[in-house]
């Protein structure tokens, strides 16, 4: 069923509303008759014509308005969208610029220098390495998105066991968090059983782990945990490390936001993650938002649709 426009749900309200009330003007004639009766004078006749002929004219004029009213926010989405879509495009470019940039300088030394020690040789193909895999992962993000922009019908959706999922996540990252003395405590209870896509809630859970081990610092707690309510599993995903300001809270979601650019770059992150964070846990019915944590650190807090 096609979404009815914000010009023609006004259209559609102010003439029912009209229409209501001439109906009951026409029929009682005024307020004090407790009965509907038959018109019994030619004013009755006259008065209805009249009503009609207004309600039309009424019509024809707001019908217009409304239609000046959509397309003048089709307007503003577009050049919304647009502008949307120029900085992402530039954001895209800058961030593909810096591996792509780094990957030319290495071959590009390698290649002019034939007689470079085996050993400075090897340093520069892993650095070379090391920035193909950040490009893979950016690319890999920007697909994950497009599909949730795009595609978001043709994703599959089946049952998913969020426990499952969850440990394999703990389970991958183990060494990562023992390297930063992060304790990771998983107080989810069992059987927590969604319906969405696998891959998509697993992104939500991983990005969420990864975010916390790169940047919420070391000897942390990171606390998982999850109530049931009778349309939605909802979860904390909470840590007691650094932090951040409210000034940078509002926008840790938008594609290719970063706190520290330097540091995000230097840790491998493509700007991404919370990105599809949030569009994953939009894409399934739920909602997502983040806070200071009590006593410290950063929780999010964040919902899916059972």
């Amino acid at each position: 069923m096609k979404k009815l426009s914000e010009g023609r749900k006004m259209f559609l309200g102010v003439m029912t509303i009209f229409f209501i009330y001439a109906m009951i003007f026409i029929l009682f004639e005024d307020y004090d008759r407790k009965f509907i009766l038959p018109f019994e004078e030619s004013s009755d006749w006259h008065l209805l014509i009249f009503s009609i002929g207004v309600m039309l004219v009424l019509g024809v004029m707001l019908h217009h308005y409304a239609k000046r009213v959509d397309a003048r926010i089709s307007r503003e989405q577009a050049d919304k969208e647009n502008q949307l879509r120029r900085e992402l495009t530039q954001n895209i470019a800058h961030e593909l610029k810096t591996p792509v940039a780094s990957i030319l300088g290495y071959t590009d030394t390698i290649l002019e220098h034939p007689d470079m020690d085996q050993q400075t040789q090897r340093q520069f193909l892993e650095r070379s390495q090391s920035q193909a895999r950040r490009l893979t992962a950016l690319l890999q993000d920007l697909s994950t998105l497009n599909r949730m922009d795009y595609a978001a019908d043709k994703i599959k959706m089946e049952s998913v066991d969020v426990n499952h999922l969850v440990a394999d996540v703990i389970q991958e990252t183990a060494l990562a968090a023992r390297q930063k003395d992060i304790q990771i405590m998983n107080e989810l209870p069992n059987g927590i059983i969604v319906n969405g896509n696998e891959s998509l809630i697993y992104s939500i859970f991983r990005n969420l782990m990864d975010n916390a081990i790169n940047y919420a610092g070391t000897d942390v707690t990171v606390r998982i945990t999850a109530q049931e309510d009778s349309k939605a599993w909802r979860f904390t995903f909470a840590d007691n490390g650094a932090g951040i300001s409210d000034a940078h809270l509002a926008r840790i979601f938008e594609r290719f936001y970063r706190i520290d650019k330097g540091r995000s770059r230097s840790l491998g992150g493509t700007g991404l993650g919370l990105a599809i964070v949030k569009n994953a846990v939009v894409l399934h019915g739920g909602t997502i938002k983040a806070h200071p944590a009590q006593g410290g650190g950063l929780c999010f807090e964040f919902s899916l649709k059972k």
